[in-house]
Protein backbone atom coordinates (compact mmCIF):
# COMPACT_ATOMS: atom_id res chain seq x y z
CA UNK A 1 0.00 0.00 0.00
CA UNK A 2 2.70 2.34 0.98
CA UNK A 3 4.47 1.86 -2.48
CA UNK A 4 1.71 3.42 -4.11
CA UNK A 5 1.53 6.35 -2.47
CA UNK A 6 4.50 7.50 -3.40
CA UNK A 7 8.30 8.37 -2.61
CA UNK A 8 9.70 10.92 -3.88
CA UNK A 9 11.28 13.38 -1.46
CA UNK A 10 12.17 16.76 -3.26
CA UNK A 11 13.69 19.44 -1.97
CA UNK A 12 13.51 22.37 -3.62
CA UNK A 13 9.79 23.45 -4.74
CA UNK A 14 8.57 24.33 -8.22
CA UNK A 15 5.72 26.73 -9.70
CA UNK A 16 2.42 24.44 -9.88
CA UNK A 17 -1.03 26.31 -12.20
CA UNK A 18 -3.98 26.82 -9.61
CA UNK A 19 -6.31 24.51 -10.28
CA UNK A 20 -10.02 25.53 -9.40
CA UNK A 21 -12.11 22.81 -7.08
CA UNK A 22 -15.20 22.59 -6.05
CA UNK A 23 -15.93 20.43 -2.93
CA UNK A 24 -19.41 19.22 -1.89
CA UNK A 25 -20.54 19.55 1.28
CA UNK A 26 -21.98 16.14 0.83
CA UNK A 27 -18.18 14.76 0.04
CA UNK A 28 -16.41 17.10 2.88
CA UNK A 29 -18.43 16.45 5.36
CA UNK A 30 -18.82 12.78 4.38
CA UNK A 31 -15.30 12.59 5.38
CA UNK A 32 -15.55 14.47 8.46
CA UNK A 33 -18.78 12.11 9.25
CA UNK A 34 -16.52 9.05 8.48
CA UNK A 35 -14.16 9.87 11.35
CA UNK A 36 -17.02 10.21 13.62
CA UNK A 37 -19.04 7.01 12.85
CA UNK A 38 -15.97 5.02 13.61
CA UNK A 39 -15.32 6.75 16.85
CA UNK A 40 -19.06 5.80 18.02
CA UNK A 41 -18.99 2.73 16.80
CA UNK A 42 -14.89 1.62 18.13
CA UNK A 43 -13.76 0.37 15.00
CA UNK A 44 -10.12 0.33 13.51
CA UNK A 45 -10.44 1.50 10.03
CA UNK A 46 -7.26 1.22 8.93
CA UNK A 47 -5.83 -2.82 9.23
CA UNK A 48 -4.35 -4.51 12.01
CA UNK A 49 -3.06 -3.17 14.58
CA UNK A 50 -0.72 -4.63 17.31
CA UNK A 51 -1.75 -4.87 20.88
CA UNK A 52 -1.43 -1.30 22.12
CA UNK A 53 0.68 0.14 25.04
CA UNK A 54 -0.43 2.11 27.70
CA UNK A 55 -2.53 5.21 26.91
CA UNK A 56 -2.71 7.52 29.65
CA UNK A 57 -6.03 10.20 29.34
CA UNK A 58 -5.23 13.30 31.58
CA UNK A 59 -6.21 17.41 31.69
CA UNK A 60 -3.96 20.01 32.73
CA UNK A 61 -5.18 23.40 33.25
CA UNK A 62 -3.25 25.43 30.95
CA UNK A 63 -3.76 29.74 30.40
CA UNK A 64 -7.00 29.06 32.72
CA UNK A 65 -8.71 26.15 30.03
CA UNK A 66 -8.40 22.76 31.29
CA UNK A 67 -6.98 20.81 28.14
CA UNK A 68 -7.27 17.59 27.61
CA UNK A 69 -4.59 15.37 25.83
CA UNK A 70 -3.23 11.67 25.64
CA UNK A 71 0.19 10.56 26.34
CA UNK A 72 1.97 7.00 25.28
CA UNK A 73 5.53 6.14 25.14
CA UNK A 74 8.67 6.76 26.92
CA UNK A 75 11.01 7.65 24.30
CA UNK A 76 13.76 10.36 24.99
CA UNK A 77 12.20 12.31 22.10
CA UNK A 78 9.07 13.63 22.50
CA UNK A 79 6.09 14.55 19.61
CA UNK A 80 3.02 16.54 20.22
CA UNK A 81 0.57 15.91 17.78
CA UNK A 82 -1.57 18.84 16.97
CA UNK A 83 -5.14 18.15 15.00
CA UNK A 84 -8.04 19.50 12.91
CA UNK A 85 -11.20 20.92 12.84
CA UNK A 86 -14.01 19.26 14.86
CA UNK A 87 -11.68 16.37 16.21
CA UNK A 88 -10.29 15.45 18.71
CA UNK A 89 -7.33 13.42 19.93
CA UNK A 90 -9.63 11.80 22.52
CA UNK A 91 -11.34 8.32 22.93
CA UNK A 92 -14.85 8.04 24.24
CA UNK A 93 -14.45 6.54 27.84
CA UNK A 94 -17.90 4.31 28.84
CA UNK A 95 -20.07 6.48 31.08
CA UNK A 96 -19.45 4.66 34.23
CA UNK A 97 -15.64 5.19 33.97
CA UNK A 98 -15.92 8.53 32.68
CA UNK A 99 -14.49 11.78 34.87
CA UNK A 100 -14.76 15.30 34.79
CA UNK A 101 -10.75 16.18 35.40
CA UNK A 102 -11.42 19.87 34.81
CA UNK A 103 -13.82 19.91 38.61
CA UNK A 104 -11.04 18.02 39.84
CA UNK A 105 -8.63 20.96 39.10
CA UNK A 106 -8.22 23.71 41.70
CA UNK A 107 -5.00 25.07 41.13
CA UNK A 108 -2.86 26.08 38.03
CA UNK A 109 -1.33 23.16 36.32
CA UNK A 110 -2.92 20.41 38.41
CA UNK A 111 -2.72 17.61 36.34
CA UNK A 112 -5.27 14.43 36.74
CA UNK A 113 -5.02 11.62 34.74
CA UNK A 114 -6.33 7.81 33.80
CA UNK A 115 -4.50 5.09 32.52
CA UNK A 116 -6.17 1.98 30.21
CA UNK A 117 -4.34 -0.76 28.28
CA UNK A 118 -7.01 -2.18 26.94
CA UNK A 119 -7.16 -1.19 23.33
CA UNK A 120 -11.20 -1.47 23.25
CA UNK A 121 -10.86 2.20 25.48
CA UNK A 122 -8.91 3.81 22.84
CA UNK A 123 -10.10 2.27 19.56
CA UNK A 124 -7.73 4.25 16.55
CA UNK A 125 -10.84 5.34 15.24
CA UNK A 126 -11.42 7.43 18.44
CA UNK A 127 -8.97 9.89 17.17
CA UNK A 128 -7.62 11.71 13.89
CA UNK A 129 -4.29 10.19 15.28
CA UNK A 130 -5.13 6.31 15.84
CA UNK A 131 -2.46 4.86 14.27
CA UNK A 132 0.23 7.34 15.42
CA UNK A 133 -0.64 6.89 19.18
CA UNK A 134 -0.44 3.36 18.54
CA UNK A 135 2.28 2.44 15.98
CA UNK A 136 4.88 5.25 16.46
CA UNK A 137 8.03 3.80 18.01
CA UNK A 138 7.10 4.02 21.77
CA UNK A 139 11.13 3.49 23.17
CA UNK A 140 12.23 6.71 20.56
CA UNK A 141 9.32 8.51 20.92
CA UNK A 142 7.05 9.82 23.53
CA UNK A 143 3.73 11.05 22.02
CA UNK A 144 1.16 13.36 23.28
CA UNK A 145 -2.12 13.76 21.68
CA UNK A 146 -3.82 17.07 22.33
CA UNK A 147 -7.22 18.57 22.07
CA UNK A 148 -7.46 22.40 21.89
CA UNK A 149 -9.47 24.66 23.88
CA UNK A 150 -13.39 24.07 22.99
CA UNK A 151 -12.88 20.95 20.62
CA UNK A 152 -13.26 17.08 22.01
CA UNK A 153 -12.57 16.84 25.49
CA UNK A 154 -11.63 20.13 26.03
CA UNK A 155 -14.69 21.96 26.40
CA UNK A 156 -16.12 23.95 28.31
CA UNK A 157 -15.23 26.67 26.84
CA UNK A 158 -17.04 26.50 23.49
CA UNK A 159 -15.21 26.54 20.61
CA UNK A 160 -14.35 30.22 19.32
CA UNK A 161 -12.35 31.58 16.21
CA UNK A 162 -10.97 35.35 16.67
CA UNK A 163 -8.71 36.58 14.39
CA UNK A 164 -5.72 35.15 16.43
CA UNK A 165 -6.96 31.96 17.28
CA UNK A 166 -4.28 30.18 15.45
CA UNK A 167 -1.53 31.86 17.54
CA UNK A 168 -3.45 31.25 20.61
CA UNK A 169 -3.22 27.47 19.59
CA UNK A 170 0.48 27.53 19.13
CA UNK A 171 0.83 29.22 22.82
CA UNK A 172 -1.97 26.86 24.29
CA UNK A 173 0.19 23.64 22.53
CA UNK A 174 4.16 24.74 23.78
CA UNK A 175 2.57 25.84 27.34
CA UNK A 176 0.89 22.36 27.72
CA UNK A 177 4.24 20.87 27.31
CA UNK A 178 5.93 22.77 29.01
CA UNK A 179 3.12 22.05 31.88
CA UNK A 180 4.14 18.36 31.50
CA UNK A 181 7.62 19.33 31.98
CA UNK A 182 9.02 18.46 28.61
CA UNK A 183 12.46 20.34 27.76
CA UNK A 184 11.64 20.20 23.76
CA UNK A 185 9.56 18.61 21.19
CA UNK A 186 8.47 17.76 17.52
CA UNK A 187 5.23 18.84 15.69
CA UNK A 188 3.63 16.98 13.67
CA UNK A 189 0.35 19.06 12.45
CA UNK A 190 -1.94 18.28 10.04
CA UNK A 191 -4.55 20.75 8.84
CA UNK A 192 -5.48 23.38 11.09
CA UNK A 193 -2.89 21.58 13.19
CA UNK A 194 -0.02 22.07 10.94
CA UNK A 195 -0.84 25.99 10.77
CA UNK A 196 -1.05 25.72 14.41
CA UNK A 197 2.24 24.00 14.28
CA UNK A 198 3.93 26.72 11.85
CA UNK A 199 2.99 29.38 14.29
CA UNK A 200 4.46 27.68 17.14
CA UNK A 201 7.64 26.83 15.42
CA UNK A 202 8.18 30.93 13.92
CA UNK A 203 7.38 31.64 17.81
CA UNK A 204 9.21 29.16 19.85
CA UNK A 205 12.09 28.37 17.92
CA UNK A 206 14.12 27.26 20.66
CA UNK A 207 11.06 24.84 21.77
CA UNK A 208 10.29 23.08 18.79
CA UNK A 209 12.90 20.63 17.59
CA UNK A 210 11.81 19.11 14.12
CA UNK A 211 8.29 19.49 12.52
CA UNK A 212 5.98 16.95 9.67
CA UNK A 213 3.30 19.32 8.41
CA UNK A 214 0.31 18.11 5.66
CA UNK A 215 -2.91 19.59 5.18
CA UNK A 216 -2.02 22.99 6.11
CA UNK A 217 -1.96 26.32 4.39
CA UNK A 218 0.11 30.08 5.49
CA UNK A 219 -2.54 32.39 3.40
CA UNK A 220 -6.85 31.59 2.54
CA UNK A 221 -7.33 32.54 -1.65
CA UNK A 222 -10.85 32.59 -2.87
CA UNK A 223 -11.15 28.67 -4.15
CA UNK A 224 -9.96 28.23 -0.48
CA UNK A 225 -13.49 30.12 0.99
CA UNK A 226 -15.34 28.56 -1.54
CA UNK A 227 -14.80 24.73 -0.46
CA UNK A 228 -15.20 26.08 3.25
CA UNK A 229 -18.68 27.62 2.15
CA UNK A 230 -19.59 24.41 0.87
CA UNK A 231 -20.19 22.74 4.64
CA UNK A 232 -21.41 25.96 6.44
CA UNK A 233 -24.72 25.02 6.94
CA UNK A 234 -24.72 21.50 8.13
CA UNK A 235 -28.26 21.07 8.13
CA UNK A 236 -28.00 20.37 4.17
CA UNK A 237 -25.36 17.75 4.72
CA UNK A 238 -27.38 14.22 4.47
CA UNK A 239 -28.35 12.53 7.24
CA UNK A 240 -26.08 9.52 6.96
CA UNK A 241 -23.34 12.83 6.90
CA UNK A 242 -24.73 14.45 9.81
CA UNK A 243 -26.00 12.00 12.30
CA UNK A 244 -22.20 10.65 13.43
CA UNK A 245 -20.65 14.41 14.27
CA UNK A 246 -24.56 15.34 15.76
CA UNK A 247 -23.87 12.30 18.35
CA UNK A 248 -20.55 13.33 18.94
CA UNK A 249 -20.85 16.80 19.72
CA UNK A 250 -24.48 17.63 19.73
CA UNK A 251 -26.32 19.09 16.87
CA UNK A 252 -26.18 22.99 18.17
CA UNK A 253 -23.04 22.70 18.94
CA UNK A 254 -21.15 21.22 16.19
CA UNK A 255 -23.56 23.64 14.01
CA UNK A 256 -22.80 26.37 15.47
CA UNK A 257 -19.06 25.66 15.82
CA UNK A 258 -18.59 24.65 12.15
CA UNK A 259 -20.48 27.83 11.22
CA UNK A 260 -17.57 29.75 13.25
CA UNK A 261 -14.75 27.74 11.66
CA UNK A 262 -15.88 28.97 8.31
CA UNK A 263 -16.03 32.88 9.63
CA UNK A 264 -12.94 32.41 11.51
CA UNK A 265 -11.16 31.25 8.43
CA UNK A 266 -12.68 33.82 6.15
CA UNK A 267 -11.54 36.83 8.52
CA UNK A 268 -7.68 35.40 6.95
CA UNK A 269 -8.82 36.51 3.14
CA UNK A 270 -9.79 40.24 4.49
CA UNK A 271 -6.03 40.55 5.65
CA UNK A 272 -3.60 41.56 3.25
CA UNK A 273 -2.47 38.66 0.50
CA UNK A 274 -4.83 36.89 2.49
CA UNK A 275 -2.47 36.14 5.05
CA UNK A 276 -2.58 33.40 7.87
CA UNK A 277 0.83 33.33 9.12
CA UNK A 278 2.97 34.79 5.65
CA UNK A 279 4.93 36.75 7.57
CA UNK A 280 6.28 33.76 10.12
CA UNK A 281 7.58 31.46 8.19
CA UNK A 282 10.77 32.89 7.32
CA UNK A 283 11.12 32.73 11.10
CA UNK A 284 11.13 29.23 11.51
CA UNK A 285 14.23 27.61 11.99
CA UNK A 286 13.86 23.73 12.77
CA UNK A 287 13.91 21.04 10.34
CA UNK A 288 10.57 20.67 8.33
CA UNK A 289 8.82 18.19 6.74
CA UNK A 290 6.04 19.36 4.11
CA UNK A 291 3.79 15.93 3.15
CA UNK A 292 0.63 16.44 0.75
CA UNK A 293 -1.61 14.38 -0.69
CA UNK A 294 -1.75 14.71 -4.63
CA UNK A 295 -5.71 13.89 -4.47
CA UNK A 296 -6.27 16.16 -1.04
CA UNK A 297 -9.57 17.49 -1.91
CA UNK A 298 -9.61 20.27 0.97
CA UNK A 299 -6.12 21.99 0.19
CA UNK A 300 -4.87 22.37 -3.23
CA UNK A 301 -1.14 21.46 -4.27
CA UNK A 302 -0.40 25.06 -4.90
CA UNK A 303 -0.31 25.95 -0.72
CA UNK A 304 1.85 22.97 -0.03
CA UNK A 305 4.74 23.82 -2.76
CA UNK A 306 4.53 27.21 -1.19
CA UNK A 307 5.57 26.41 2.50
CA UNK A 308 8.39 24.30 0.54
CA UNK A 309 9.77 27.60 -1.25
CA UNK A 310 9.38 29.66 2.19
CA UNK A 311 10.19 27.09 5.08
CA UNK A 312 14.40 27.84 5.03
CA UNK A 313 15.39 24.38 4.13
CA UNK A 314 12.39 22.03 4.67
CA UNK A 315 11.88 18.70 2.86
CA UNK A 316 8.84 17.78 0.69
CA UNK A 317 7.27 14.56 0.33
CA UNK A 318 4.55 14.14 -2.36
CA UNK A 319 1.95 10.88 -1.66
CA UNK A 320 0.21 10.63 -5.35
CA UNK A 321 -2.80 8.77 -4.09
CA UNK A 322 -2.72 10.25 -0.71
CA UNK A 323 -5.80 12.54 0.28
CA UNK A 324 -6.42 15.09 3.08
CA UNK A 325 -6.42 11.83 5.71
CA UNK A 326 -3.37 10.62 3.93
CA UNK A 327 -1.59 9.70 7.49
CA UNK A 328 -4.35 7.41 8.36
CA UNK A 329 -4.95 5.96 4.78
CA UNK A 330 -1.11 5.55 4.15
CA UNK A 331 -0.66 5.04 7.88
CA UNK A 332 2.12 2.78 7.77
CA UNK A 333 3.73 4.75 5.04
CA UNK A 334 3.23 8.20 7.10
CA UNK A 335 4.68 6.37 10.63
CA UNK A 336 7.98 5.23 8.45
CA UNK A 337 8.64 8.64 6.75
CA UNK A 338 7.66 10.97 10.37
CA UNK A 339 9.99 8.38 12.22
CA UNK A 340 13.08 8.20 9.91
CA UNK A 341 13.04 12.36 9.69
CA UNK A 342 12.53 12.71 13.10
CA UNK A 343 15.34 10.83 14.15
Amino acid sequence: MGARAGRSLLTAGGSVPLLRRKVSAHKLGGYLAFRASLCLMGKRPFGRHKKSSSVTSAKAEVNGVHLHYLRTGDGEHTVLLLPGMLVQCSFLQPESERRSVASDSATPCTIQSMEFSRPEYWSSGETDFGPQIEKLNKKLFTVVAWDPRGYGHSRPPDRDFPVDFFERDAKDAVDLMKTLKFKKVSLLGWSDGGITALIAAARYPSYVSKMVIWGANAYVTEQDTEIYQGIRDVSKWSERTRKPLEALYGFDYFARTCEKWVDGIEQFKHLPDGSICLDLLPLVQCPTLIVHGEKDPLVPRFHADFLHRHVRGSRFHLMPEGKHNLHLRFADEFNKLAEDFLQ
